[in-house]
């Protein structure tokens, strides 16, 4: 039984799908107008993980996922009108560059993952459908959501509307009834993009197209929606707003799920503090996509993340340890309960991460699949310090270094030992070796020897053992 905490009930509760055969989930996308930050990934690969999770527990083909495109946004604007290009240009190469980033994180394409500007014509209905119903009305080229029409307001975020108004920062126009009433279209001019409407030419506000888009692509009612916690207001609550308006007869989404916030160093991610970069940047500095998503899976979802050089260093490591031991696995294995309970507890990854520590390898290996971390057989950093009786061989003795002469030896003595079946006397030279930090493995064509611990290999000791 999967449990999740529902941040609309403020409690973790038993997952019971609308549909077992159809389970739906709905998260926030980027708006495209430049790199993904390190921040806009966590919620990639934490709701990519529940993704995973949902599809290991009702079936590959019965989980419908989906993450839009803010293609229409006032920031692309001032991007299109800083760099004189056409806004498409802009969204389409951003968007390819976020899902080439994402894609490096191990994540998973969603299902359907539309852009805002395929949905100007459902967000025109839903928005008239708002107008009839009273909840909605139209000033000034405008049309705004009346808050005070909708009784349940603030639900989400747990707010009251007298105490927004008095302690937020909204716009407040003449047109608006209330300070807290919620653009769903305004007028466009110039450059600025706009479609043809019943209240003039104009572009959608933003909230609205998450709620035309999950109505089309997941009905009235789904079961969960995802986001950061910096989109439970107002985005997610106006969402609730205008889709309970709308469809009163539907419960839109009916769990809530946020991930908590991302700090580097311990201090907020900031271009003025010098700690922001975008994930290409992480790339492009060597750190490893599978890396990334340890460090990002290593903190529970709901808990605050510090992004920390250490943390960085320490799953590469651990990752490189994992790849070494399951290289060349090809023996099928399931994952065992206590990844899957870990998973089905809140998708509680730094647990799932913790219990395969000791695992064998088959097990690991199926655990790592699980969590989204590539087969060993496709990744070559964690190669670097490994040398097998096999490679050193085919490198010819002309070409060997001198610790890698020794180290043939060793392993060579060490194999015979073994094909003798004079296993003690092969262990101490094993247990020999792992005191000077190199670590040997049986594999299928031979030992596997890699230094696991650079300060304590000296290549002198090697002599005394072959």
């Amino acid at each position: 039984m999967i449990k999740l905490h529902n941040t609309k009930t403020r409690r973790k509760e038993n997952f019971e799908p609308i549909d077992a055969d159809n389970v739906r989930m709905y998260v926030c996308g980027p708006t495209v107008y430049d790199r993904a930050h390190l921040g806009n990934a966590r919620p990639v690969v934490v709701f990519d993980t529940l993704f995973r999770l949902l599809r290991h527990i009702y079936g590959e083909d019965h989980v419908t996922y989906v993450r839009n495109f803010t293609d229409v946004d006032d920031k692309i604007n001032a991007k299109a009108a800083e760099t004189g290009r056409d806004i498409r240009d802009i969204t389409d190469e951003t968007i390819k560059w976020y899902r080439d980033d994402m894609d490096a994180l191990g994540a998973l394409r969603p299902n359907f993952e539309p852009r805002a500007t395929e949905y100007i014509a459902p967000m025109v209905a839903m928005i008239q459908t708002l107008i009839d119903r009273g909840n909605a009305y139209a000033a000034e080229g405008h049309v705004l959501f009346d808050v005070n029409s909708y009784d349940a307001y603030g639900a989400l975020s747990g707010r009251k509307l007298e105490d927004m108004r008095a302690g937020e920062r909204v716009e407040v126009a003449d047109y608006k009834r209330d300070p807290m009433d919620f653009v769903l279209w305004k007028p466009s001019s110039g450059a600025q993009p706009g479609w043809e409407s019943p209240w003039g030419y104009g572009r959608p506000g933003w909230h609205i197209e998450c709620s035309a888009m999950a109505l089309d692509l997941l009905g009235e009612s789904f079961d969960i929606h995802g986001g950061g916690l910096d989109l439970q207001f107002p985005h997610h609550e106006n969402e609730i707003a205008q889709s309970a308006c709308a469809l009163p007869h539907g419960d839109f989404a009916r769990v809530w799920m946020h991930n908590e916030m991302l700090q580097v160093e311990g201090k907020k991610m900031s271009k003025s503090l010098g700690n922001f970069f975008t994930v290409h940047d992480l790339l492009e500095q060597g750190v490893p996509g599978e890396v990334i998503r340890f460090v990002l899976l290593s903190t529970h979802y709901r808990s605050p993340m510090d992004w920390t050089e250490k943390k960085v260093k320490e799953a590469t490591k651990k990752l490189s340890k994992w790849f070494r031991k399951t290289d060349g696995l090809d023996e099928p294995w399931k994952v065992p309960n206590r990844v899957v309970a870990a998973l089905e507890d809140d998708l509680n990854t730094h647990l799932a991460l913790s219990e395969m520590e000791q695992m064998s390898a088959p097990a690991l290996k199926a655990s790592m699949q699980l969590l989204g971390f590539p087969d060993a057989e496709n990744v070559d950093w964690f190669r670097e310090d490994a040398e097998t009786l096999v490679s050193v061989s085919l490198v010819g003795e002309g070409n060997l270094s001198e610790y890698q002469r020794l180290l043939q030896s060793v392993l060579t003595k060490y194999q015979s030992l073994r094909d003798a079946k004079h296993y003690s006397e092969a262990d101490t030279i094993k247990n020999a070796l792992s005191d000077i930090g190199v670590t040997v493995q049986i594999m299928g064509d031979g030992p596997n020897a890699h230094i696991s611990d650079k300060s304590k290999f000296d290549p002198a000791k090697l002599e005394a053992l072959k």
